[in-house]
């Protein structure tokens, strides 16, 4: 996929992950429309481009701002190229500590808000997308999407939910001109951290010797964009052993390719049908 004079959405670009993918998609000739809930720090990262750049803020949570945002960001040139569900928070807490509003509100942000938002913008793609302007969906999970890890059970269940969201809309969609890629990230330096849930839902406030010494944004950002342009549908963004145990758990192309052929012999119509 070529990025040049596409239009990429971004949610979550106003830091880490989100800000170095907007970086990266610059320099590569992409227009970016990029959405959070910090109007100014979005702002900023928008001045740094050398790009066109729209920005659209509003919070994940949010349906009738989600919603408006869609057509902001859909009319602006008239259709979204790439969509980046990248909005999200972590978590550090024991499960038996973990107040209960924790898991929703995670459950909310990471995993609810970003089906939300793409089944708000599929209208759109599934129109617009062809053999010669092809779109594509992208879900930044986790490894800890692929692999369950001590003292983030509610941000493991949510980042597991959105690659099976993913994964079944993959073969649903895999006869359009829409692909649907699925990042799990290890440590990448962010302050993904810092700004995790504590288990009474308190910012916790400080960061992980692993985050600080992790992935530098640029990087992960680079292998990112390079996975989607590869059409990699899994794209394990790791170093040392949580990039062993993501390759462990990767989801082999042959049975992607199973699925797929399922749809394109009318699985779903079958099902539909109830035969």
């Amino acid at each position: 996929m070529n990025f040049t004079d596409k239009t990429i959405w971004i949610t979550g670009a106003s830091s880490g992950i989100g800000k170095a993918l907007a970086t990266e998609w610059a320099d590569r000739g992409a227009r970016l429309v990029l959405s959070g809930r910090n109007e100014d720090r979005l702002a900023e990262v928008a001045a740094s481009l050398d790009t066109e750049t729209l920005v659209v803020p509003f919070d994940v949570r949010d349906d009738a701002a989600m919603q408006q945002a869609v057509a902001h960001a859909v009319g602006w040139h008239g259709r979204v190229d790439v969509f980046v569900a990248n909005a999200g928070i972590s978590q550090r807490s024991r499960a038996q500590d973990t107040a209960m509003k924790v898991y929703r509100e995670i459950i909310e942000i990471d995993l609810l808000a970003q089906i939300a938002n793409v089944q708000a913008l599929l209208p759109h793609m599934t129109s617009s997308a062809s053999a010669i302007t092809p779109a594509a969906l992208v879900f930044i999970s986790s490894i800890a999407g692929k692999v369950g890890v001590p003292l983030r059970t509610a941000y493991s269940a949510a980042k597991f939910g959105l690659i099976g969201y993913a994964d079944a809309l993959r073969a649903e969609l895999s006869q359009s001109h829409i692909g649907v890629h699925v990042v799990a990230p290890g440590s990448v330096a962010t302050d993904v951290a810092r700004n995790a849930l504590a288990a009474d839902g308190s910012r916790r406030g400080v960061s992980d010797h692993v985050i600080d010494n992790g992935i530098p944004p640029a990087d992960a950002a680079r292998t990112i964009v390079d996975g989607i342009a590869a059409g990699t549908r899994e794209i394990i963004v790791a170093q040392g052993a949580e990039a062993k145990l993501g390759e462990m758990r990767r989801t082999p192309d042959a049975l992607f390719d199973q699925m797929a052929g399922m749809v394109a012999e009318g699985y779903m119509d079958k099902m539909e049908a109830g035969s």
